[in-house]
């Protein structure tokens, strides 16, 4: 891949804008539905995981397939903790306003130890946020978490209101669109919209067809028909390599 020159857009190939398509949880329809579907069109993703428990288990060997495929296989912490009021916890579960800086720390760099043995050769990864949340205690006591991620992961993903400006925008929490339910042409017309205004556009997914937060199978592949018909006017690539990307962009290298 070409070195950016600094000054101009840094997408490659004379790219007009960019998009990631990112997943959380390491749910089963991923590898069963999702990863299919992104190799019949060509396209690469970043898979966020949870390295623990059964499914991670289970499942491992298909991410180390998907990883050697050109995939991400992204950090989304072990423990998965979110607020209180978010998952309506109450009593002694742990949640963001109960666990400390020191916790949330301890909790990134476990996962990202586990993800460097399991995927020795992937390289720098980037970072999702449990539930978008990126703070801990409550109140006057409130702290952000932005700083560990930009300490030790190359990006850090979250939640917001548009594309994310390859100039301005914070790499250590990124801004993208929670996708579920959302008809195919809508997510192409994120897509355009990011193209028209030379941003990166974010996609954020759950389970294809399955669970608490779906897309239909159909409407996410008219995405990815969609993109694969644009690849001369939309850069498709896993977060951490469009990160690497603005980063060196930036640096004018």
């Amino acid at each position: 891949m070409e070195t950016p020159a600094r000054g101009c857009a840094p997408w490659p190939d004379g790219c007009r804008g960019a998009v990631s398509i990112t997943f959380d949880d390491g749910l089963d329809s991923q590898i069963e539905l999702a990863l299919p579907l992104l190799g019949s069109y060509g396209l690469r993703a970043t898979f966020y995981v949870n390295p623990t428990g059964r499914r991670w288990e289970k499942n491992l060997a298909a991410w180390q397939r998907a990883s050697q495929a050109g995939h991400e296989v992204g950090n989304h912490s072990i423990s998965h903790t979110c607020s209180r009021s978010f998952r309506d916890l109450e009593g002694d579960t742990p949640s963001l306003e109960t666990i400390t800086l020191d916790d949330v720390e301890r909790d990134i760099l476990a996962a990202e130890e586990r993800l460097n043995a399991a995927f020795p050769g992937q390289g720098r990864r980037s970072f999702a946020y449990p539930c978008y949340q990126d703070y801990v205690g409550d109140g006057a006591h409130r702290q952000s978490y932005v700083p560990i991620v930009s300490r030790h992961m190359l990006a850090g993903r979250g939640r917001g209101e548009v594309a994310n400006s390859p100039g301005t925008c914070e790499l250590a929490y990124l801004w993208s669109w929670p996708s579920e339910r959302v008809p195919g042409v809508a997510l192409i017309g994120m897509a355009e919209t990011c193209a028209a205004q030379g941003r990166w556009g974010v996609y954020t997914f759950h389970g294809i067809g399955e669970g608490h937060l779906p897309i239909p199978p159909y409407d996410f592949e008219e995405l990815l028909r969609h993109l694969a018909a644009s690849r001369e006017r939309i850069w498709v690539a896993p977060v951490a390599e469009v990160a690497q990307r603005i980063l060196t962009w930036r640096k004018g290298t």
